[in-house]
């Protein structure tokens, strides 16, 4: 059992009723959700949960109106696997979670057909794998919702891959059945000028089990908030990202693992690279283990790299502990820019100053690319990833900023 210590310092007499502010919400299950936009008030970036958005950029997106009819996609899918729009009365809809700010409660109000994915169960047990294609969302704001439905020991890796110009909020659903095993990998290769605000929710039943990764490296402005709610006992839960960030371009993530069945796992880990000025990345980790979550073992952690002046990590770990027997609970972050002994050894060895940065950069993304279990689709990202680097060239390296626990 771990022993969790806490400490107290002398607290100063209380103010009077009067003279208090609101309280806020200190433990995130507590926070406020709603699938009406109205319920609530308009974003000022002052809200702790748009405080490092630049919410002017996406205004349309939280205080606009909003197309939300069926768009065009295109969708790869092996047997077993179909699509089809469902209405909103649907009652797979806002069973995996509901919107907590307000972008995604504009994109629940607006839309008007769910896009329903289902994966039935196969009895050969081999990993299938689909892939969802938007290309052709255009320019004008738009709201979307998609359901993911995984069925009692199915499994399978869903790729949902987004090009091209987007102006969009969305909210996307995983509903992951007993022993289900869901791999998603979205992929963010958006354009230059590109909005995208998305909420991801995961249910997972009794020993299911999900890898969320996404890969973001496009986009002007996007912000990735993946939940996973681990219900069921014996549930598991894995969330990767890597993103690459170019100037004026911002990247945002929040993440939030629920422990809330007994003897749950979850592993979090995003590492991002950054350069240019003005770019700008956010990571905010949230987890919760809740008061029935015995057992519990998680960890997350982020890491980033700062390639050029001028660019901004933000990282925000937060872990809280509602119980005292778990297995293990911890979390880390690190901001910096090169690990000199990393250099000298690839420059030891005849490998030039600028490729051994693009090297140690390239390697450092990988670990979490190398994860998504597609070869096809890692290669491609890989030299996505190369792409990126020959664009830039990389600062002198500076000590580090982090912290473990």
């Amino acid at each position: 059992m771990t022993q969790i210590e806490t400490t107290t310092t002398p607290q100063a007499a209380p103010a009077p009723t009067h003279m208090r502010a609101p309280v806020p919400v200190q433990t995130r299950s507590e926070r406020f959700t709603s699938t009406e936009v109205s319920d609530f008030p308009a974003v000022t970036g002052r809200e702790p949960m748009w405080k490092y958005t630049p919410v002017a950029r996406i205004q349309e997106l939280t205080t606009g109106e909003l197309d939300g009819s069926p768009y065009v996609y295109d969708v790869t899918a092996a047997k077993g696997v179909s699509t089809l729009w469902v209405g909103r009365e649907d009652s797979r809809i806002g069973r995996a979670g509901q919107p907590e700010d307000r972008a995604s409660a504009n994109a629940w109000t607006a839309f008007e057909q769910a896009l329903l994915v289902s994966i039935s169960a196969d009895l050969s047990g081999d990993r299938r794998e689909v892939t969802l294609t938007r290309s052709a969302l255009g320019s004008a704001p738009r709201a979307a919702h998609t359901v993911v439905e995984v069925a009692e020991g199915a499994t399978a890796t869903l790729i949902l891959q987004n090009t091209g110009a987007a102006h969009l909020t969305e909210n996307v659903e995983f509903l992951l059945g007993k022993d289900a095993d869901l791999t998603v990998v979205s992929l963010q290769e958006w354009d230059d000028d590109a909005l995208h605000v998305a909420a991801h929710f995961a249910e997972l039943a009794e020993g299911a089990r999900i890898k969320h990764v996404a890969i973001t490296l496009g986009g002007g402005v996007v912000r990735l908030n993946p939940s996973a709610h681990l219900a069921g006992a014996r549930s598991d839960a894995e969330l990767l990202g890597a993103y690459f960030a170019d100037a004026t371009q911002h990247l945002e993530q929040q993440v939030y693992v629920y422990h809330d069945g007994p003897e749950t796992r979850s592993r979090v880990t995003y590492k991002g690279a950054l350069q240019g000025e003005g770019a700008r990345t956010v990571w905010i980790g949230d987890v919760l283990i809740g008061p029935k979550a015995v057992g519990t073992d998680t960890y997350e952690q982020n890491r980033n790299l700062v390639l050029t002046d001028g660019a901004r990590a933000d990282s925000v770990p937060n872990l809280e502990i509602e119980t005292g027997d778990i297995v293990g609970a911890g979390h880390a972050s690190a901001t910096g820019r090169f690990d000199d002994e990393q250099l000298f050894y690839l420059q030891s060895r005849g490998i030039p100053e600028e490729e051994a940065r693009r090297l140690v950069v390239r390697g450092f993304l990988a670990e979490i690319v190398q994860q998504i279990g597609s070869p096809a689709l890692q290669e491609r990202l890989q030299a996505k990833i190369e792409a990126e680097l020959e664009t830039t060239s990389v600062t002198a390296s500076a000590p580090s900023a982090g912290a473990e626990h």
